[in-house]
């Protein structure tokens, strides 16, 4: 048992094409599951890429054309003796198909379905085809993301889809261990849309009573410092730059006057005071010389690389973040590897395999009942009764126990007396935080060890991102921590990995898209890069934390054993880059390039200005690309001309008659997201009382288990809130908590006030 793959025994079938049910596919494949792959003739447009093939690696591959009675037959006695079945069909294919959610619980009631579309399946677009371009058109991100013009622009980086399938992969585990109580399988359904929104947890939201800093925000025109160096090469740095003897030197040498009026050419940066200043300097230098100057002076930083060029990295390899792969058509390959670390560790199995005939060797019958335990009747969240100690700051960290306590974990969330780092960002440290009882605790502190104690005996899971040398000192080390409760999961998120000589290095999202090459990418052809404002890096390793942690979680359920997991910014991050993969001479296959004018890849799948907006198309497979030519043209002038010369509503009117997906760009819709009613309809939005701001509007469920709840009914808790409520639920009497307050290592919230 203990040597075994955590998922050894479960059987997937996946339905899917693009990047999020491939992708969710492969994580539960490489962590033990056997996944079997069906495909049919509709499935071929992506087949082929080298995307395919690192999304598809080690899973059977199965032809059926359900289009026949003989292929939907073989695909219902797979999924008889399945206990995952992943799919990206709209509910009307599905109901037609036999795979509705009704009619699957009466041919399986032990089975897992996750079905990952556009929209949510309660949504009036639920039946768009799952292209992501039109998903962030539709939302509106197409207008958060800061372009080299002005207006709506394409997002190269395909985020949506590789968040979506970290929801699906994390909610088919948090099912799977709802079942082990419940006895019965469900859903666990996601959607690009819920995806996609994840990131705007840090933007979109509205307070009966704002604070000056929360009504602030963070806005998209916040100049990030990304600069370009002698040698043409840019580099992004992470925070202010100034106390490093170079840039130290240089401030000086230009004296306050010069500073000043560089700054001035440039709006203020919550991250570098002297932004203009540093970027002056910064283009007398090469690039990888500034680079090493900063980290020897611990200063964030990293060169914006060729999309690619990660898959050479030393710390990347130490990692097992890059595998090498016996491709059969291209010998043997660098690619992603599994971007988390759990015991046992999850395994690549090998590389594509071949397309099989439609009769599957070997059956499998329907898998074991499993009995609910008594007293599970009530539907209760997937991981209601998880106790979650968070330990985290910024974004990594706070936004997976979020998700653990949407799945109905509870999670206390310690921080200093002072307050998280985030909370100078109200909007952006709120949407990382509901669902947690918030505790301020001063760790380090001998004073505060009783505490300490007292909070890790309760936990189930302890997780953060403090960097290693810190926790050490801190004493919320896994070593320090599993001797006080040995049956811990234990989870670290680290910014390079937690072995190599970067294992201990600052990092940020922006370093990490820096390195991964799609800061190159989102750019556009010809221009400088750009950093993809949605930090995705940080949700990326956030949500495969919670894989990670799930997956012990999974493994304790049986073992009783606890265990350390960790993920990291480098590892989920370079796990986007499987679009290319290294080749054995050390060249980087090819990859689609956004044009200058940042409006998208290719003439079918890019954003066209129509006489009164924009408007995005996405063609993907012949019938769709010949239509949309027989109705604007072949060539790009010609079709800008058409689309130019019509209003967004006829045009799109015409699209959709001809059969091309299309949806209008829309822009500035923070305010009309949390005012639309399908929205709300769609489990898209969550409210609740906040103790500072009143009613709080927030981006709502990331999932859909139909029959079981999330928990979205906790604000995100302001300083020390529950401090005094958790001492007490822990046995620390009123001497005690009296002294912890009188030393400055915890601090009580004023119920009249809201502050400490």
């Amino acid at each position: 048992m203990m040597d075994e793959p955590i998922l050894h025994g479960i059987r997937v079938i996946e339905l899917a094409s693009g990047i999020a049910g491939p992708a969710a596919g492969l994580q539960l494949s490489e962590a033990g599951a056997e996944v079997i792959r069906v495909e049919t003739p509709a499935m071929a447009w992506d087949a082929g890429s080298v995307l395919f093939s690192v999304l598809n690696r080690g899973k059977q591959r199965l032809a059926l054309d359900l289009d026949t009675p003989a292929g939907r037959a073989a695909l219902a006695g797979l999924i008889e003796g399945a206990d995952v079945l992943l799919h990206d069909l709209a509910p009307g294919q599905a109901a037609a198909l036999g795979l509705d959610d009704a009619a699957l619980a009466t041919a399986n009631p032990r089975l897992v379905v996750s079905a990952v579309g556009s929209w949510p399946r309660r949504h009036p677009l639920a039946a768009a085809p799952p292209r992501e371009t039109l998903v962030l058109a539709r939302l509106g991100l197409l207008d958060e993301q800061p372009g080299h013009r002005p207006g709506p622009v394409f997002v190269r980086m395909p985020f949506a889809g590789w968040l979506a399938a970290w929801f699906c992969a994390t909610g088919v585990l948090a099912r799977l261990i709802a079942r082990r109580r419940d006895g019965r399988g469900g859903a666990a359904h996601t959607s690009l849309a819920q995806a996609a929104l994840a990131p705007m947890s840090m933007h979109w939201s509205r307070a009966q009573h704002p604070t000056p800093a929360f009504a602030k925000g963070l806005s998209k025109g916040t100049p990030i410092p990304l600069h370009r160096c002698a040698d043409g090469a840019w580099v992004h740095v992470h925070y202010s730059p100034d106390q490093a003897p170079w840039m130290a030197q240089a401030l000086a040498g230009m004296g306050p006057d010069a500073v000043a009026a560089e700054n001035a050419k440039y709006p203020p940066s919550h991250v570098a005071p002297n932004f203009g200043a540093n970027k002056a300097i910064m283009a007398f230098r090469p690039a990888g010389d500034w680079v090493r100057h900063f980290w020897e002076h611990d200063v964030a930083a990293q060169v914006a690389a060729p999309f690619g060029a990660v898959y050479a990295s030393a710390q990347a390899r130490a990692n097992d973040y890059v595998v090498a792969v016996e491709d059969p058509g291209r010998g043997r390959v660098w690619q992603p590897g599994p971007a988390y670390l759990t015991q046992p560790p999850p395994c690549v199995r090998g590389p594509l395999r071949s397309l099989e005939p439609a009769s599957p060797p070997g059956t499998r019958s329907a898998p074991p009942a499993v009995s609910a335990q008594p007293g599970a009747r009530k539907a209760l969240p997937p991981l209601a009764g998880m106790k979650v100690l968070d330990l985290g700051a910024y974004l990594a960290g706070p936004f997976a126990t979020m998700l653990l306590a949407d799945l109905g974990a509870e999670v206390i969330k310690v921080e200093p007396p002072a307050g998280d780092a985030m909370r100078r960002l109200e909007r952006v440290f709120a949407g990382t935080q509901r669902g947690k009882l918030g505790v301020a605790l001063k760790l380090g502190e001998a004073g505060a060890q009783e505490a300490l104690e007292a909070l890790v005996r309760w936990a189930d899971v302890v997780h953060h991102n403090i960097r290693l040398p810190a926790a050490r000192k801190l004493g919320v080390d896994h070593a320090a921590l599993s001797r006080i409760n040995p049956a811990l999961v234990f989870c670290h998120i680290s910014s390079y990995g937690p072995k190599g000589e970067q294992k201990d290095w600052p990092g940020f999202d922006q370093l990490m898209q820096a390195a991964c090459g799609w800061e190159i990418e989102c750019g556009g052809q010809g221009n400088p890069p750009m950093w993809l404002r949605f930090g995705v890096g940080d949700y990326l390793a956030a949500l495969s934390s919670v894989f990670a942690v799930l997956l012990a979680h999974y493994r304790r359920l049986d073992t009783g054993a606890g265990q350390m997991v960790a993920s990291s910014l480098l590892g989920a991050t370079l796990l986007t880059v499987a679009e290319a993969v290294m080749l054995p001479d050390g060249g980087i296959t090819p990859v689609e390039r956004l044009d200058a004018a940042q409006t998208g890849l290719s003439p079918d799948h890019r954003l066209y200005l129509c006489a009164d907006g924009w408007l995005a198309v996405a063609a993907f497979d012949a019938q769709e690309r010949t239509a949309m030519s027989r109705l604007a043209g072949e060539l790009a002038d010609e079709r800008e001309a058409w689309f130019g010369a019509q209003p967004r509503e006829r045009a799109l009117a015409a699209l959709r008659g001809a059969g091309v997906p299309a949806e209008p760009v829309l822009e500035s819709q923070g305010e009309a997201f949390l005012d639309d009613p399908d929205c709300a309809a769609a489990g898209l939005h969550a409210s609740y009382r906040h103790a500072v701001y009143g009613e709080l509007e927030q981006v709502g469920g990331y999932w859909d288990f139909g029959d079981l709840p999330l928990r979205l009914d906790r604000a995100p808790p302001a300083l020390g809130e529950h401090s005094a409520q958790v001492w007490a639920q822990l046995g620390l009497g009123p001497a005690q908590v009296a002294a912890l307050e009188r030393e400055g290592l915890t601090v009580l919230m004023q119920a009249s006030t809201g502050n400490p």
